[in-house]
């Protein structure tokens, strides 16, 4: 059995990999979400979620055992370095279950899976990726969107943002590059030309 492919999707917040994501899956991809990983590991009473209020205090935990994801996330994107004690924490924890989830894929015959990662690089599971899909977009749309996705004021989002790797690295580690500045039809249209460029690593 040839060893399945693993093509890692991330780019920084607000820049839209949502929209390419949802269109690999739409298009019959194999799409693993490393938000629904973590979503899945912050169950009340997991290990991953007593790790991590036992440093960001045991008040992110909400009364009903859940996680108060305002409080952590307000806390862990105050600054670099919160951000990467947040991430040295939860990391691990995600990469485990995700190259669980690639076994499976491989049982069930998949020949490439989407690794749909914000912090793909912070992980480090970038080594183990055999292309890079990164989404642009520019710093005032990026505000915009984190803004009334989150509902949060801009000085967050921005705080936020330069918690963040920069465009320019992005731009730096990945094989394809797609900038999402415009409609989401010329966005699906670059993410079609990405598609490709995949499918030829089951070729």
């Amino acid at each position: 059995m040839n060893r399945i492919k693993i093509v890692g999707l991330t780019g920084q917040s607000g820049a839209g990999k949502s929209t390419v994501s949802a269109y690999f899956a739409k298009n019959g991809m194999c799409v693993i979400n490393a938000d629904e990983i973590v979503k899945n590991l912050y169950t009340p009473d997991s290990v991953c979620l007593k790790a991590v209020s036992g440093v960001f205090g045991q008040d992110i935990i909400l009364s009903d055992g859940n996680i108060d994801r305002p409080l952590l996330a307000k806390r862990a994107f105050s600054s670099k370095e919160n951000t990467h004690l947040l991430n040295s924490i939860v990391h691990p924890f995600v990469t485990y279950e995700f190259m669980q989830m690639v076994k499976q894929a491989q049982t069930d015959g998949k020949s490439v899976v989407i690794y749909d990662a914000p912090q793909l690089f912070e992980s480090g599971a970038d080594v183990f990726c055999d292309l890079i899909v990164s989404v642009t977009a520019k710093k005032e749309i990026r505000l915009e969107r984190i803004c009334k996705r989150d509902n949060i004021d801009i000085s967050r989002a921005e705080l936020r943002m330069s918690a963040q790797l920069d465009e320019e690295f992005f731009r730096s580690h990945s094989d394809i590059v797609i900038e999402n500045n415009f409609s989401v039809e010329q966005v699906e249209l670059a993410a079609q030309k990405a598609a490709e460029a995949i499918n030829n690593l089951m070729r």
